[in-house]
């Protein structure tokens, strides 16, 4: 009897555990193409977004130029955010709370808002890879657990319990422990360079932030020092 054929022949606990693993297995299979797909983009694109960013002659032109080498909107989110709150026209409207303030005040809130939403999109799977790697293990584990003691009950009815008959059945539930692993090494080798990964196109991203914000509020400085003087 192959392991194919003992899980066919299984109780409602061995085949929903088994179902169980290919469910976690295929989730954390398209979170790990996803994640790498989006990754590769952002390790390309921030540096190259951020050197057309610094190229752009003014900051209201600069979301068109940066758009056009962000492919995964990465950087894109933090130049429109600073470029609303720049307009001159954003000082004067101010319908709700979040338009009114300083300068300050207001660019704080828009740029984190924009990182804030930026790097839940780079996270996003990352809790589901760490809870597969650290689950799969043990589901497999309750899997080959009870049916080991499942092929236990069935023998227990035999007039004769030879070596050959008990080694046939555990051998097979000995698959659902392999399995789990099978299901656990590519998450938790998935969570941890894409957690190295993210952390360095995060850190990118903070930096460019901070320099952004810096160039809005120097600007917004030297135009009412300019105004004053008028």
């Amino acid at each position: 009897m192959d392991a194919l054929q003992w899980l066919r022949q299984g109780d409602a606990v061995t085949q929903g555990t088994a179902a169980l693993l290919l469910a976690m297995s295929v989730a954390s299979w398209v979170a790990i193409l996803w994640k790498l797909h989006l990754t590769g983009r952002a390790r390309a694109d921030v540096p190259r977004a951020t050197a057309a960013f610094w190229q752009t002659a003014t900051l209201a032109e600069a979301p068109a130029r940066v758009g056009l080498f962000d492919r995964a909107s990465l950087l894109l989110p933090l130049v429109q955010a600073a470029a609303r709150v720049a307009a001159p026209e954003s000082a004067s409207a101010a319908p709700a709370l979040a338009g009114q303030g300083g300068l300050d005040q207001r660019l704080t809130r828009q740029l984190r808002d924009a990182l804030h939403g930026v790097l839940m999109r780079l996270q996003w799977g990352q809790v589901l890879l760490a809870t597969v790697g650290a689950t799969a293990p043990f589901v497999g584990l309750l899997g080959t657990v009870w049916g080991i003691h499942h092929a236990l009950a069935a023998l227990a009815g035999s007039q004769q319990i030879t070596i050959e008959r008990l080694a046939g059945p555990v051998g097979e539930a000995l698959v659902m422990t392999a399995a789990g692993l099978a299901v656990a090494i590519p998450a938790v080798l998935a969570y941890n360079w894409f957690g190295r990964t993210i952390a360095n196109v995060e850190a990118e991203l903070e930096g460019f932030a901070h320099d952004l914000r810096a160039l809005v509020l120097d600007a917004g400085g030297c135009g009412a020092s300019a105004g004053a003087e008028g």
